[in-house]
């Protein structure tokens, strides 16, 4: 049986704390580093959350670890294993078990991202005494993306050797998002990633029986979308589940389930400041629509009282109408033959996840209810809004979050009870 993985940090014999020297080597190391997304954890904002959350053990671990495993096989079991325990972490300590590690409130989404960057930059420049191809490399940064995202356990039991007295538990997917513009303000939190983490392997109590919801997060990275991340992790549970939301931060101050979703991106820069312009790249480009439909409840979830945010069943898209070449404004939905522009949810990734799930629930030929869930931007509080001279967190932003975490949640009870 495995042992669990635990995150204290081994100091050196001769001290009890990480020298200067070292603390110096890290931050030149994260500086030189020609990846955006990883120098950004060089910045004091991304250290403290570590810091406060006791995730800051979590990279110098898996570093030692690395330095074990003497064999490809060893190195594929470590980074699984610590992988795996990453998204554990963070799960249990958005529900309340385990230690706190730190005074940063329980519901926050950011050490699970911060931590997962420390382990990639660990694996990325550790240099075993076996050979070690980028090719090989490559396959393990995968694999440590998806067990830390949660992406790997994402799954039910086969509904065939279900036993009888639980035939009636209904599997629900949630997803969520990275932090993103984290240029723009590096403490930004992502609320969707707080709820895929507080929702992960609880059960829903409903009018229809009992829900498990099983949840994974996703970067907010153009090419990971266009190699198929989406695809390659909701395939199989998809096909299980009876009802999946895609949940992503939309609109200050309001939820909106998104309608319709549209074939085009955008272009705005991701987290590693790449853009792409142009249709969603996906398999077999030939049989793609312009446009997905959700098949979320909609009217049911708008009309009921799920939380202090108002919940809009959003129709708006932006098209070229067919035989047209200027863009329009539809605010009822797309018109027949027509190109997408902006689907209701954006021209971003997430619109991308809301259209990819979407699609693959029709080529799949499921009849099931799914699609995306907008949540209201996560602000801080009052005076503390600067980036520059702002705290990592506050009240107002705390509470702010645990109220669209359990808004999402009676809103996936409500889809479920009216479908």
């Amino acid at each position: 049986m495995a042992t669990a993985l635990t995150f204290t940090a081994s100091p050196a014999p001769a001290a009890a704390a990480e020298s200067s020297a070292s603390v110096e080597d890290r931050t030149v190391r994260l500086t030189a580093f020609p990846v955006v997304e990883i120098q950004r954890l060089a910045q004091d904002v991304p250290q403290e959350i570590l810091r406060r959350s006791g995730f800051d053990a979590v990279a110098p671990a898996f570093e030692g670890a690395l330095r074990d495993a003497r064999t490809p096989a060893a190195a594929a079991r470590t980074v699984e294993r610590h992988g795996t325990a990453l998204w554990k972490r963070a799960v249990d300590r958005a529900q309340g078990r385990g230690p706190d590690g730190g005074d940063l409130n329980r519901n926050d989404d950011r050490p699970l991202y911060w931590a997962r960057l420390g382990m990639i930059l660990e694996l990325r420049q550790w240099q075993p005494e076996f050979t070690l191809s980028e090719e090989a490399r490559t396959r393990l940064l995968g694999k440590l993306e998806r067990s830390s995202r949660g992406q790997d356990a994402l799954t039910f039991a086969d509904k065939k050797n279900t036993k009888k007295s639980a035939k009636k538990l209904k599997r629900i997917v949630v997803t969520g998002f990275d932090p993103f513009t984290l240029d723009t303000d590096v403490r930004i939190s992502n609320p969707s990633g707080a709820t895929a983490l507080a929702l992960d392997g609880t059960v829903i109590r409903t009018a229809e029986g009992p829900a498990l919801v099983k949840a994974a997060v996703f970067p907010v990275r153009w090419q990971d979308f266009a190699d198929g991340t989406v695809e390659q992790t909701l395939r199989r549970p998809l096909a299980q589940a009876d009802l999946f939301a895609t949940v992503s931060q939309g609109r200050v101050g309001r939820i909106d389930v998104e309608r319709f979703n549209g074939a085009w991106r955008g272009g705005f820069p991701d987290n590693e400041g790449a853009e792409f312009t142009g249709p969603v790249p996906v398999r077999d480009p030939a049989t793609q629509p312009q446009w997905t439909t959700t098949s979320l409840p909609y009217g049911a979830i708008t009309a009921a009282a799920t939380g202090p945010f108002p919940v809009y069943d959003n129709t708006s898209v932006t098209e070229i109408p067919a035989g047209g070449t200027t863009a329009v404004v539809r605010p009822n939905g797309p018109t027949p033959g027509s190109e997408a522009r902006l689907g209701g949810g954006g021209n971003y990734l997430s619109n991308e996840i809301a259209y990819r799930a979407t699609l693959l629930r029709d080529r799949l030929g499921l009849d099931i209810p799914g699609g995306h869930i907008h949540t209201p931007v996560l602000r801080f509080g009052a005076g503390n809004t600067s980036p520059w001279t702002g705290t990592v967190t506050d009240p107002v932003f705390e509470q702010n979050r645990a109220d669209i975490i359990a808004q999402v949640r009676t809103i996936i009870q409500v889809a479920i009870e009216a479908s």
